[in-house]
């Protein structure tokens, strides 16, 4: 009786245990697309919207390659022509969903309300960016961002805040 009992608790334990190893095993191999989403919302790979929809006027389109030869897509919003800007630049990372055209709106404040210049940075596999999101890849599009901004005469000697959301 005693045995015939053991035999029947064991089934709840195995069962339970290829649960948690099947549950563990795609969670490890679905990880990057759990934790960098880029093809939601349905469509931001393809359909970034760009600053005239949000009558942003002063900006700059760029595709910067990187080290590793990918390229990340961005926007460079300035000011206002007729504003000046403070001697700043942020750089904007976006969250992990969408892509950096959903966060223009957040460009517009900081170029107009606040006078700086913003560079919104696409991450590699997000929006128009080539390549695929990873840890060390998304350290790689930071420092080219960076590379970027020191680079260019306009901004090399502005104070450089960095902003990011989500990730």
């Amino acid at each position: 009786m005693a045995t015939m009992l053991w035999a029947y608790a064991r089934i709840p334990f195995y069962l339970g245990s290829s649960l948690a190893a099947f549950a563990g095993g795609g969670l490890y191999y679905y990880q990057n697309e759990i934790i960098y989403p880029r093809n939601l919302p349905p469509g931001a790979r393809t359909e970034v919207p760009r600053p005239p929809q949000f009558r942003i006027e002063n900006y700059e389109e760029l595709m910067l390659p990187t080290s590793d030869g990918e390229t990340i897509s961005a926007f460079l919003i300035k000011p206002d022509n007729n504003a000046r800007a403070r001697p700043f630049t942020i750089i904007n990372f976006h969250g992990n969903a969408g892509n950096a055209g959903h966060r223009l709106p957040i460009a517009k404040v900081l170029a107009n309300d606040i006078r700086c210049t913003t560079l919104m940075v696409e991450y590699r596999g997000y929006g128009l960016s080539t390549g695929s999101p990873n840890e060390k890849g998304l350290a790689i599009d930071a420092q080219t961002a960076l590379d970027y901004v020191r680079s260019r005469e306009d901004l090399k000697h502005n104070k450089i805040v960095v902003y990011g959301q989500s990730l």
